[in-house]
């Protein structure tokens, strides 16, 4: 009995050697399968690229779903779902506010075989004439609900409501269809009937409907993957690489279309003689080539052919071939899910008397033609997961696979097959695989669901955005009320109740060329500041030659009290001239003090009130040169022998001005905003004299104090103002300067987050956090072409990790609209400041150089062109250059001491 026993098993193993011998080209070595992967994400590119797609097999097309369930979607939708000889009709009841459940009640219907290869008018007035059954049944007849249409069909799209069809497949032949949109031709139908109506929203493939259905339960699902009938897959690409579109923000949904995987040629060497019968035979002889070596419609056929072959070359059934092995289709592929559980019905039922060896052959021709089929699935799937991927710029990527098809969810081996391929081929990634129960239909009713709650937010977020866009009347109000308060500023009758307070500098005249010597420059204007030596020298060779060092101030010391803040400035000078080896020098000294101050000459000025952050006690209304002077005098350690106060808007037009003559304007946008520019003296009341011109220090910052900008201003201006050391002042530096901007989209994100429009309503602790969301981090999200990555980092950093692609994309257009407002706002106030150097001079046109410095300016992307078109367009008699400083405000402050210094001495002779 043993011999018998063993002499069957070895039999058995004879057979099974025979068939993998026979069936050598079905199996595919992991090197190869990981070719196929490589193949097919070169594929992939072709499809996504403008220029390559119209003749690339795989075609990527959009699909125009640009976002997944976030859970929050609810409300009654309709959903048809066709793509194949049985359609549905569908009412979908989606449950939101956290419940994420879903209610569904459904009819199915046949479309007969001569309506699906007659006329394509005939097909879409069946399928309205079902859907009319259906609402009547279900009492709805009367109310216009909204639709998604599951067409499961290859389609060109170019609106989420609007499907052209490329060409039927899985036996479809209707005439006059091909080239037409799908969805007008259904609404042709409905309103020919015209007892009932609906609003059709979306059109979609079944695979994105697979993803949409897995997508509500799991919101990591990216990838939709269908293997039954037919074959296909789609996932989430990110819209930069999708150039068939414009826009590059956000992601959406492409249906690859992979079937037709092959059909350039692609597959050429891995196909074989029985794939070849397999296609000659087919209504679409060329095509779909991918799909007839992988999905249900054909894997039956496959194994039909090979066991035909087999028989003939009596390897199998002692080489008697029946009528019913010989008859197409007649070896469905459902025998081979079934297979290993009665190895002899299926044969049987094909006429066949098989033997036990010929049952495990069978089984092993079925075993070779399904892992082939798992295999080159899974060479694809790998495609799309490298993508996502590469897309996120992650090390590791964990996903979800939503996935349906009689194939996948029938056949245990195949699924069995495919996950371990995968896993071979992807280590690392974390893929899930996640069975749509409720088929494609629900996923039409969940597209149709996710368009209704993205369109709704999205006008909210428009509505609230709207807020803090300005047109151009407003912008032009700007311009105008800016001159207004400049004008008030210069009267002596006024001055005093403006907000733009007009001081004069004392700065009359710019650099000649004749300045020389060694000069102290101070520069103090936030929480670090610089001490420099500054080398002019004169003649042909004129040159400035600059060293320096930073220095921090604690925050203890900017709010503690003045004494302690000047002692702590004078002990940083004194270390810079020990490190510069001039211990004990006394030098003139050129002070930037970028605080509102009020002069009467040059080497006085009194502090109105502190700003950006400073608290020091004992310094508003004192002479700031009078508290470094007696700081000097405590430490004992050096002498000033003349100190020049300077705005940093003076030295930046100082400095800008000793490379061009022609600039007469000063700007600074950094942590805060301010102006100077050189003013007419018979226009200047406070100050004595009426010949030539002074430089003024517009302090426009504090424009808006006394109401100018109440109208502009937001629910988001107003938080940041309360919020801070001085609520009601610098209310136009509040709206414009990198002190504030972060904190005001800050606020916008809060604001989004607590009305559910942003991170699924759910806010971090971080972004609670006042400050927390830095002006930098506007620059950083605007500046890079790969934004998305740059913008879920920094997300992440804040405690988001959970944030979306979605979410990304709406943080960088929050970040964008408050810059803009910014820069616009900024234009407006340099378009009223050219304009009255220009009304001043009594010229038509005017050419004028503005110096420019300052960390947003300079680092923001779009600041400084957005900016510029503003004031050209608010300012059109105006032409100006800008001149960026590329050495700070110190070098200014240095050069006006040098020039103070030289008319100095030109008096004295």
């Amino acid at each position: 009995f043993h011999y018998i026993l063993k002499n069957a098993f070895f039999l058995l193993l004879t057979f099974v050697f025979q068939v993998d011998a026979f069936l050598h080209n079905f199996q595919l070595s992991d090197q190869v399968v990981m070719d196929v992967s490589m193949r097919f994400r070169r594929e992939m590119d072709k499809g996504l690229c403008r220029d390559t797609n119209p003749t690339a097999a795989v075609k990527m097309l959009p699909t125009f779903v640009r976002s997944t369930p976030d859970g929050t979607e609810q409300g009654e939708f309709l959903a048809l779902d066709l793509g194949g000889s049985n359609f549905r009709v569908l009412l979908v009841k989606v449950l939101g506010n956290g419940k994420q459940k879903v209610e569904m009640e459904n009819q199915i219907y046949e479309i007969p075989e001569n309506i699906m290869r007659g006329c394509g008018s005939e097909l879409f007035d069946h399928v309205a004439d079902c859907l009319a059954d259906f609402l009547e049944k279900l009492g709805i007849k009367d109310r216009k609900l909204p639709l998604g249409f599951t067409f499961s069909f290859p389609c060109l799209q170019t609106k989420l409501d609007e499907s052209v069809l490329i060409s039927w497949t899985k036996a479809f032949r209707s005439s006059g269809v091909e080239g037409k949109d799908v969805v007008g031709l259904l609404r042709e139908s409905i309103k020919k009937r015209g007892d009932f109506d609906v609003d059709i929203l979306a059109v979609i493939n079944d695979t994105v409907g697979t993803m949409m259905t897995c997508g509500f339960d799991d919101h990591h699902c990216e990838i939709g993957l269908i293997v039954g009938t037919g074959t296909n897959a789609c996932y989430m690409e990110h819209m930069r690489n999708l150039e068939l579109l414009d826009g590059d923000e956000g992601r959406m949904c492409v249906n690859t279309e992979w079937g037709a995987f092959g059909d350039d040629g692609a597959l050429e060497d891995l196909r074989t003689d029985i794939d070849r019968e397999i296609d000659a035979g087919s209504l679409n002889p060329g095509k779909q080539l991918f799909e007839k070596m992988i999905s249900g419609m054909y894997m039956g056929e496959l194994v039909r052919l090979i066991l035909v072959k087999m028989t003939r070359e009596r390897l199998l059934f002692q080489g008697k071939v029946t009528s019913a092995l010989l008859t197409t289709g007649r070896f469905n592929t459902s025998y081979i899910y079934s297979i290993d559980n009665d190895k002899s019905k299926a044969l049987r039922g094909l006429g066949l008397d098989p033997s036990a060896e010929d049952c495990a052959a069978t089984r092993r021709v079925c075993q070779i033609v399904s892992a082939r089929a798992a295999h080159l699935c899974a060479a694809t799937l790998a495609s799309l997961l490298r993508q996502i991927r590469d897309n996120k710029a992650a090390e590791k990527l964990r996903t979800t696979i939503g996935v349906d098809g009689s194939v996948y969810k029938n056949h245990a081996e195949f699924s069995r097959r495919l996950n371990k391929m995968l896993r071979r081929l992807v280590p690392d990634c974390d893929v899930r695989f996640l069975l749509s129960q409720d088929g494609s239909s629900k996923g039409a009713a969940m597209v149709t669901a996710v368009a209704f709650r993205v369109a709704a937010q999205q006008a909210e977020r428009q509505r609230i955005l709207d807020t803090l866009r300005l047109s151009r009347e407003q912008l032009l109000e700007v311009k105008r009320r800016m001159g207004e308060e400049m004008l008030r500023g210069l009267s002596r009758q006024s001055h005093d109740l403006t907000s733009v307070k007009m001081l004069p500098t004392y700065v009359r005249s710019v650099a000649d060329g004749t300045e020389h010597g060694d000069f102290l420059a101070l520069d103090l204007g936030g929480s670090s500041f610089r001490v420099l030596l500054v080398r002019v020298r004169s003649g042909k060779k004129r040159s400035v030659d600059m060293n320096h060092k930073i220095y921090n101030i604690p925050q203890e010391t900017m709010q503690g009290t003045g004494e302690e803040l000047f002692s702590h400035i004078v002990n940083c000078i004194a270390d810079f001239l020990e490190y510069m080896g001039m211990r004990g020098a006394s030098l003139p000294l050129g002070f930037t003090f970028s605080f509102p101050c009020h002069q009467t000459k040059l080497d006085q000025g009194i502090l109105l009130k502190w700003t950006k952050g400073f608290k020091a006690s004992g310094c508003e209304g004192k002479d700031v040169v009078t508290l470094l002077k007696e700081a000097v005098r405590r430490k004992q350690e050096f002498d000033l022998n003349f100190v020049a106060i300077v705005n940093d808007t003076v030295g930046t037009m100082m400095t800008c001005s000793y490379e061009d003559p022609r600039c007469e304007v000063g700007l600074i946008v950094g942590t805060g905003t301010n102006a100077c520019y050189m003013e007419e003296m018979h226009n200047i009341e406070l100050v004595d004299g009426n010949d030539g011109r002074m430089c003024v220090n517009v302090e426009w910052g504090a424009f808006g104090d006394n109401g100018e900008l109440d109208d502009f201003c937001t629910e988001f201006d107003r938080a940041v103002d309360d919020c801070s050391n001085f609520p009601g002042k610098q209310r136009y530096e509040k709206m414009i300067s990198g002190m504030y901007l972060g904190e005001i989209v800050r606020n916008v994100l809060m604001d989004f987050t607590a009305k559910g429009l942003l991170f699924r309503g759910k806010v971090s602790e971080r972004l609670k956090t006042r400050g927390i969301f830095e002006t930098k981090f506007l620059s950083q999200i605007e500046s890079d072409r790969l934004a998305m990555r740059q913008v879920r980092s920094i997300l992440q950093h804040l405690g988001l990790t959970g944030s979306t692609c979605d979410d990304s994309v709406l943080v960088k257009e929050v970040c964008a609209v408050v810059a803009r407002r910014a820069a616009q706002l900024c234009g407006a106030g340099l378009a009223a400041l050219v304009d009255r150097i220009r009304q001043n001079r009594n010229l038509n046109q005017l050419s004028v150089t503005v110096g420019v410095d300052g960390t947003l300016y300079k680092t923001h992307p779009h600041f400084s062109s957005i900016m510029q078109e503003t004031l050209q367009d608010l300012a059109p008699q105006c032409q100006v250059t800008f001149h960026k400083s590329e050495d700070g405000s110190g070098k200014g402050a240095a050069l006006i001491t040098a020039v103070a210094c030289r008319m100095k001495d030109e008096q004295q002779r």
